[in-house]
């Protein structure tokens, strides 16, 4: 999600060979502010940044550490402002958020990942389709609605986004929903009829909070245009969209510290669970290179099934670890959304994010050949994997589509991976992959002293 800035960092780290190096430490800055404003951070933001880090590191001896807890504290102070962080729910639910933005800017299918966000936390949440504006729009979010699985509320036949608003938090009381997200209408640019619109559906409800959806494509624009829905409605929060696709990745370090509200979202990829909460020392320490042990965490406790995944760990110690253990695990890793966004989360292995960011859990060539073997065994087989003799294989092959080799080299992959979860789960063995991670270093650069 930040291998630009992640890399410009472990790169101007680098430039520090020794301790009290004055012309090192300049260099270093030199090197950060170019890569910096290279990756669309904002030049005030760049600006302010370099200098307090650099007075920073000053003032604690020029040296690796102090330049990078230096960094660190000041990147945590520019991501943070005064407002919510993630989603905070209402005392008295249900919890109702407007979604507000441009047309184009992904607000439609943002709503969809924010429900989806929502449900996978157990919360019953209802979607209101008020962009009255967009054809099509309506139905995009009945479709959103129904990948995702959760209620929506429309009317056909009514063409004011005010009544359908109204209708929409009726229902959402009357039925005891937690959460009510209104996606309201967007313009191709900012103009007075479409504010108008906003502030009436605003006025014509209790609103908890008012989100603006960002497009990070676009840029220093996506920070103006923020601004200027804060300045005329009034917003709380911004969900930054499409971030997977901007290669720069600066607009989301500028967007907190030049508009004055709170970073609450990103969007990470296109499918629905790709939306992860914006948490400023979180964030931080990923792009340091050092993870976030905790979001991710958070994220898999959200989606993964602890029953199950107790079954799991058991008949992996045992070595039983079957072709359905595999298919359940895939549907619920294909929860958690991109390989990427995963990899990056885990200390030490960020830098393994980038070959990674095409790897799809449901839809790779890999795993698509995976399925086709599963699908053409009997019950029994994929039960016990270790019943594939050479007839077997043959009739399976048939069966797939595969060729023997094929089939004998997934399952040859499946008996080593099996092997090694066993090895894994064993007492220590976790420890020796810690320790192996632990020597990596975080993201490749020296770790930050506590």
């Amino acid at each position: 999600m930040f291998d630009s800035i992640t890399g410009s960092i472990r790169s101007a780290v680098n430039k520090i060979r020794h301790k009290d190096d004055a012309a090192s430490l300049k260099k270093a800055v030199t090197e950060l502010r170019k890569s910096l404003l290279k990756s669309d951070v904002h030049h005030k933001t760049t600006k302010e940044l370099i200098t307090a880090v650099e007075l920073e590191t000053k003032k604690n001896g020029i040296g690796q550490d102090s330049f990078l807890n230096a960094l660190k504290d000041e990147l945590t102070k520019l991501l943070t402002t005064d407002g919510n962080q993630g989603f905070v729910f209402s005392n008295t639910p249900p919890t109702t958020i407007l979604m507000t933005g441009l047309q184009g800017s992904g607000k439609t299918t943002t709503t969809g990942k924010l429900a989806n966000y929502l449900k996978q936390r157990k919360k019953k949440v209802l979607v209101a389709a008020a962009d009255l504006q967009r054809l099509a729009a309506v139905e995009q979010l009945k479709q959103i609605a129904e990948q995702v699985e959760v209620d929506i509320y429309f009317d056909d036949n009514e063409k004011d986004p005010v009544k359908i608003a109204i209708a929409a938090q009726e229902k959402a009381k009357a039925e005891h929903y937690d959460v009510l997200l209104v996606d309201t209408a967007g313009r191709l640019a900012i103009d007075e009829e479409l504010m108008l619109q906003l502030k009436e559906v605003r006025d014509s409800i209790k609103v908890d909070e008012i989100f603006y959806v960002a497009d990070s494509l676009t840029g220093h624009d996506a920070t103006k245009t923020a601004t200027t829905f804060k300045e005329k409605i009034g917003i709380d929060g911004v969900i930054l969209s499409k971030y997977d696709g901007d290669t720069k990745g600066g607009v989301a370090l500028s967007i907190a510290h030049q508009v004055g509200i709170p970073l609450r979202f990103v969007g990470i990829g296109e499918k629905m669970p790709d939306l992860e909460v914006f948490i400023p020392d979180r964030i931080v320490s990923r792009l340091m290179g050092a993870g976030d042990i905790e979001g991710l965490a958070e994220k898999t406790s959200a989606v993964i099934d602890e029953k199950k995944a107790k079954e799991v760990t058991k008949k992996i110690k045992k070595g039983e670890f079957n072709f359905n253990d595999f298919l359940d695990q895939l549907s619920m890793m294909s929860k958690l959304g991109s390989m990427k966004s995963i990899i990056g989360m885990i200390p030490g292995l960020s830098q393994m994010a980038g070959p990674l960011k095409d790897m799809d859990f449901e839809n790779s060539d890999e795993i698509k050949r995976i399925k086709a073997l599963i699908a053409s065994m009997t019950p029994k087989e994929r039960e016990q994997p270790s019943l594939m003799n050479a007839s077997r294989k043959k009739r399976i092959a048939k069966g797939s589509g595969l060729t023997e080799m094929q089939i004998n080299k997934i399952l040859k992959q499946f008996k080593n991976a099996s092997k090694m979860a066993k090895k894994l789960s064993s007492k220590g063995g976790m420890k020796g992959l810690q320790n192996m991670m632990s020597q990596m270093g975080p993201g490749g650069m020296p770790k930050i002293p506590k």
